[in-house]
């Protein structure tokens, strides 16, 4: 059973909190649409751990932007669709890629700084990009500089709060509307924040994979709490997995980026053998997902568990001067990026799908939006184009934040305290959630992976119902079993989802239906559960969304 509330609480006993618009999640999507608000409203930004910890921060790759008068708009969208699997919806494509430049230079104005080459923005290529179009800020650390920017203009807000180290336990609903929701600050007190309008903006989910580029905060949270409120998800089974992640016995596992494959970086076997022209024409420029594909099956014929970048043939200093926080992170195992062969393998990158939104960011759940990783958007189909999200982020956070603030002075709800409760529910035994855990993110590898079938998800399927069959009933007074819970929902979303698909498209290969099928799986899918009166009734539901819905790409 899906619990609708994970904390017993009783609102009329509760301490509370108003804000004319809640932004859930401190990433590049959410400080975009505080940014949004007008100023005579008030926002209260909240965010898990502190505001810099999120996958934007860690973008290494870039921001794609059509900046380059030699590029045109209809290259990058096409490129976009080509990368996309041909489910994009080519009107959201078309829309984020011509806004893009605006966005980037509101960046600019608010003190971002872009590399330069020769007094102008230097733009690089990734895989999947037929031009040069990715800005790159210090090198590789785009993300960082960013947030730097944007968190600096953001705190100079004066109708804009930000709370961080704050959890976010779940969306509050009243008569079919989300009014807010129940937050855990720092010191453990669970509060009720009240607002007219609520931003979802919780990112992705990549910490369900024991192999990630993801910070230990993208759990998944936001998924699972709209999941447990009602609101419709699509796309579950489309995660991008990074072909190209650091692998060391012992260490984290830190991203290499796609820039160093853009730059001219070889893949290697454990014999030496450079393989991805095997695979494909465009080499290590192909594609993420067929990129992971074709190493996991390089790994599989050599019995190696990682293959190697060779960047040994590339001039030093340019490897230094673009590269300094990967030399930075290889040079603590040894490792000389210049001249040694660096171990990599793929590990999960980036949640394609998330909560359904439209063109503007509204969800299936009014009073409420979303914007960033946490959404479905159309954007990217079935496999993101490199560089295309920090894009996403920026626009849709415009998007919802303008719409959110438009609700606001339409006066479509009130700012008050409402009768909502939810009742004590005995636990069982206690058990170690850290253990749970990890055999979940380990299994997520295994089952769910870069390459699936239908016997592993149906045995990752059987595991996650029987973890969740004891932890969901609980209720927990720590982040950690919270996280537990919201992962195991959003796992069980993304293997229900993958089971369902009986094909290959993007980042979602099934080993035992090799082949893209247009004419039976061109179409969505979407999972939701009927809540009444706060509580889940039988049937969660997985659709098909009728392919004739679909933009033609």
């Amino acid at each position: 059973m899906t619990p609708r509330y994970l904390l017993p609480f009783d609102s009329r006993r509760a301490l509370h909190r108003f804000a004319d618009i809640l932004v859930i999640g401190g990433g590049l999507a959410g400080l975009r649409a505080a940014n949004a608000v007008e100023s005579n409203q008030s926002v209260l930004v909240v965010t898990k751990n502190q505001l810099r910890e999120s996958n934007s921060n860690y973008a290494q790759g870039g921001i794609a932007g059509v900046m380059n008068p030699n590029d045109r708009f209809e290259e990058h969208v096409r490129d976009t669709l080509v990368a996309g699997g041909n489910l994009c919806d080519s009107g959201t494509v078309d829309m984020v890629v011509r806004e893009g430049p605006r966005r980037i230079e509101e960046l600019i104005e608010w003190g971002t700084e872009f590399d330069h080459f020769k007094g102008a923005l230097a733009l690089g290529r990734e895989g999947g990009h037929s031009r040069e179009r990715i800005l790159h800020a210090h090198g590789d650390a785009t993300g960082r500089e960013i947030m730097r920017a944007v968190i600096q203009h953001t705190r100079e807000l004066p109708n804009v709060d930000i709370w961080d180290h704050t959890f976010t336990v779940d969306l509050l609903t009243y008569e079919g509307r989300c009014r807010g929701a129940i937050v855990v600050d720092e010191n453990q007190r669970p509060l009720i924040v009240w607002a007219k309008e609520t931003i979802l903006c919780t990112g992705g989910a990549g910490q369900v994979y024991r192999e990630s580029t993801n910070p230990p905060v993208a759990t998944g949270d936001g998924l699972a709490i709209a999941y447990r409120a009602g609101v419709e998800l699509r796309d579950m089974e489309f995660l991008q997995f990074h072909p190209t992640v650091l692998y060391i016995a012992g260490s984290s596992r830190s991203l290499i980026t796609e820039a160093v494959r853009g730059e001219g970086a070889h893949l290697l076997d454990s014999t030496g053998h450079r393989f991805m022209p095997d695979y494909d024409p465009r080499a290590e420029l192909a594609p993420r997902d067929i990129v992971s594909q074709s190493i996991v099956r390089q790994m599989e014929l050599t019995k190696h568990p990682c293959v190697y970048l060779n960047l040994s043939h590339i001039d030093s200093e340019l490897v230094m001067r673009r590269f300094p926080g990967i030399a930075g992170v290889c040079g603590k195992f040894g490792l000389d990026i210049t001249s040694d062969r660096i171990p990599v393998r793929p590990g999960a990158h980036y949640m394609i799908g998330g909560v359904t939104v439209d063109r503007q960011g509204r969800t299936s759940l009014p009073g409420l939006w979303a914007a960033g990783e946490a959404t479905s958007s159309g954007l990217h189909g079935a496999n993101r184009l490199a560089s295309n999200s920090l894009l996403e982020g920026l626009v849709y956070g415009a998007h919802a934040g303008e719409a959110a603030t438009r609700a606001v002075a339409e006066g479509a709800s009130k700012l008050e305290a409402l009768p909502i409760q939810h009742p004590i529910h005995p636990s069982g035994e206690s058990f170690d959630v850290a253990d749970v855990r990890v055999s979940l993110k380990s299994l997520m590898g295994r089952l769910a992976g870069v390459e699936r079938d239908a016997e592993g998800l149906r045995a990752a399927a059987d595991s996650v119902r029987s973890y969740a069959a004891y932890v969901m009933p609980r209720q927990f007074n720590s982040v950690e079993g919270w996280e537990l819970q919201n992962m195991l929902l959003t796992a069980w979303c993304m293997v229900r989802a993958a089971l369902a698909r009986t094909e290959s498209r993007g980042v979602h290969f099934r080993s035992d239906y090799p082949e893209t099928d247009d004419e039976n799986w061109r179409r969505h899918l979407t999972q939701q559960i009927d809540v009444d009166g706060g509580h889940p009734k039988i049937g969660e539901k997985l659709q098909p969304v009728d392919p004739r819905l679909l933009a033609e790409n």
